[in-house]
């Protein structure tokens, strides 16, 4: 496969950035398209050029006009499932009615196919069986994981109506490097930044929620992949095995030396007890499989937030 000309949404975020990277290190040209809500500059590759657009504004019409991709990665959401449950409206908003724009702005300008990234821990539900795979039925319990299950069903019809060729990426728990400790934050990088700096870790619940926790290298790998495969596919990334959150919490304890009691809060609603992803489809068609275990993966990502707030 030749160099491609990618546009990559969201790519000034945490998972974003890292497929941004992915993708200049395989020689592609690369322009990123973030609204900075979530995304940080400090991310930004420099050798991406970049576009402050929210992917909701009529302006990214005349962005994928100039930047003429042959594949869009569409990364940009809101992700947070605590907001979600409180404001439905502008995730619907941002996560449907933004992708259609986007996918508008698609079709318009000849783009040959649209990567998405969707959610494998939410888009299930409860799941009735773990792992799960991606027969499993659709049943989120939230609006985060309903709205990014909607707009997976454009997809396919866009692809019908219009031949622009798209792959579905179902993610698990991503983790790593670059994951902002506030706002949209995952389990990992808000223990991380609590442990580091020696401050109470409040655990919700009684911590024996599962999930499956990807490391986000390996989430930029199937990027990388789908782009010469998996047309017309849904795929699931996820490592099958679910860890419990306290765990996660006794890994990261060791790690960064932090010897606080644990500390429990209430539960928080919309959050699914136990989750793991089934991703023996990628794996049989495309030859991904995760290649960073969990031990390495939380100690990488301590190694850099360490760095982050030495810095600071």
């Amino acid at each position: 496969m030749g160099a491609l000309r990618i546009l990559v949404t969201g790519g000034a975020g945490f998972i974003g950035s890292h497929i941004v990277d992915a993708y200049l290190a395989g020689g592609h040209e690369v322009a990123v398209v973030d609204d900075l809500s979530t995304g940080r500059r400090e991310n930004l590759n420099p050798r991406a050029r970049f576009h402050h657009c929210d992917v909701r504004d009529r302006r990214l019409w005349d962005v994928v006009e100039a930047e003429r991709p042959q594949v869009v990665n569409h990364q940009a959401a809101l992700c947070n499932v605590r907001a979600s449950m409180e404001d439905p409206v502008v995730y619907a908003d941002v996560n449907v009615t933004g992708g259609v724009n986007l996918l508008e702005a698609c079709r318009r300008h000849g783009v040959g196919k649209i990567i998405y990234a969707s959610t494998g821990g939410c888009v299930y539900g409860e799941p009735e069986k773990i792992p799960a795979d991606e027969g499993h039925p659709i049943a989120p319990r939230d609006p985060y994981g309903a709205s990014k299950a909607s707009f997976e069903l454009y997809l396919p019809l866009n692809a019908h109506h219009y031949a622009v060729r798209f792959t579905t990426l179902r993610y698990a728990n991503v983790y790593g490097p670059r994951q902002d400790p506030h706002g949209e934050a995952g389990v990992v990088s808000i223990f991380v930044a609590q442990m580091l700096r020696d401050v109470p870790a409040i655990i919700n619940g009684d911590g024996e929620q599962e999930r499956d926790f990807v490391y986000v290298g390996d989430v930029a790998r199937a990027s990388v992949l789908a782009l010469a495969g998996g047309d017309g596919r849904v795929f699931n990334i996820g490592t099958g095995t679910a860890t419990t959150v306290n765990a996660i919490y006794d890994h990261l304890s060791g790690l960064t030396g932090y010897n606080r009691p644990r500390f429990h809060g209430p539960p928080k609603p919309g959050e699914v007890r136990r989750n793991a992803l089934d991703a023996g489809r990628i794996a049989r068609e495309m030859g991904w499989k995760p290649l960073v275990g969990l031990e390495d993966g939380l100690r990488l990502t301590v190694e850099h937030f360490r760095r982050v707030i030495a810095q600071s």
